[in-house]
């Protein structure tokens, strides 16, 4: 049932380039970060959480509150209502390398397109979560919740996935790599004291091929910027097309793995053999499948070890 005098809250999910809508939607939460300082309590400093945000969706959204999940400036992609109070999820420490533990249980509905408001009604440059009192907003979403269907609006909450484990032990000969990036990836982010971040030859050079070597390639099966491709390795020699094993694109540092594998799929596509690819940006490293269309396979975040991290070690390994 939707409550009177409807407040009504826009939600960013994610930037393009590291979008993270799909997990709102699929697991019914809202998410908010930064979330490794801790949860939220009234006591805390805006300043610990990189302003208010965390504050006003934590303590002033309510249950009933309509949510638009924003996509772009102007865009949505789901309209949801609120149906908990403030939660801290540990399970959502790393998503697509964000850290979002900052949680509200939400119904949402994915519209059947996303909807484009007809000006920038959040705003030129919208914050990641803010109360909204656009009248084209509220006029739309009174009436989309007051239209049929509305069944939505009661349906059981999906589950909760579980929380994974970290990763106990790290294999000794990654012991080193792993070291380098949890001491420097918050250095990296630092603009004040280290400057622009590093590029992504830098990441390639520094994080990549030394990892792809303790994993047990030489460097004469590590290809770098061959045929355009940042890193390809190769089972066998001489190092044509038919010998690559692994395709990898590789990112600048913070910039989104994820969004790199329609790149990458390009390549694989111009050698015209079947290769695995993976998106990495020197600290995190995702996996896709060639044979099952590229489906993600395995992932690793070197700052944040879980368990599952072993399967890509496994996959990557040198056989």
């Amino acid at each position: 049932m939707v409550k009177d005098n409807l407040s009504i809250w826009q939600l960013g999910g994610g930037p393009a380039s590291r979008p993270y809508a799909d997990v709102f939607l699929k697991h019914g939460v809202g998410l908010i970060g930064p979330g490794d300082a801790g949860a939220w309590k009234p006591e805390r400093d805006d300043d610990e959480f990189e302003g208010g945000f965390v504050r006003r969706f934590a303590s002033e959204m309510q249950v009933g509150d309509a949510v638009l999940l924003r996509t772009g400036i102007a865009t949505i992609t789901a309209v949801g209502i609120v149906a908990s109070d403030y939660m801290y999820l540990n399970q959502f420490d790393d998503v697509n390398g964000w850290d979002l533990q900052h949680a509200r249980r939400i119904r949402w509905i994915r519209l059947p397109q996303e909807y484009t408001f007809g000006t920038q009604v959040f705003g030129a440059n919208p914050t990641r979560c803010s109360r909204t009192w656009n009248e084209e907003v509220k006029d739309y979403a009174e009436r989309f919740l007051n239209s049929p269907p509305t069944h939505w609006q009661e349906m059981p909450l999906p589950e909760l996935p579980g929380e994974e484990p970290g990763l106990d032990k790290v294999p000794p000969a990654l012991e080193g790599i792993v070291a380098q990036a949890q001491d420097l990836a918050g250095l990296f982010l630092d603009r004040q004291n280290f400057g622009d971040c590093p590029t992504e030859d830098e990441m390639v050079a520094h994080f990549v091929v030394p990892f792809l070597q303790a994993l047990g390639w030489p460097p004469e099966r590590i290809a770098v910027k061959w045929r355009y491709i940042d890193v390809a390795l190769f089972e066998s020699l001489p190092r044509i097309p038919e010998n690559c094993r692994f395709v990898i694109e590789a990112k600048r540092f913070g910039a989104g793995v994820e969004g790199a594998l329609e790149q990458a799929k390009g390549y694989v596509e111009t050698l015209g053999v079947p290769c695995d690819v993976i998106v990495a940006d020197g600290i995190r490293y995702r996996m896709y499948s060639c044979e099952n269309g590229f489906a993600p396979v395995a992932y690793a975040n070197l700052i944040r070890l879980k368990q599952t991290a072993t399967d890509l070690f496994t996959r990557l390994r040198r056989s």
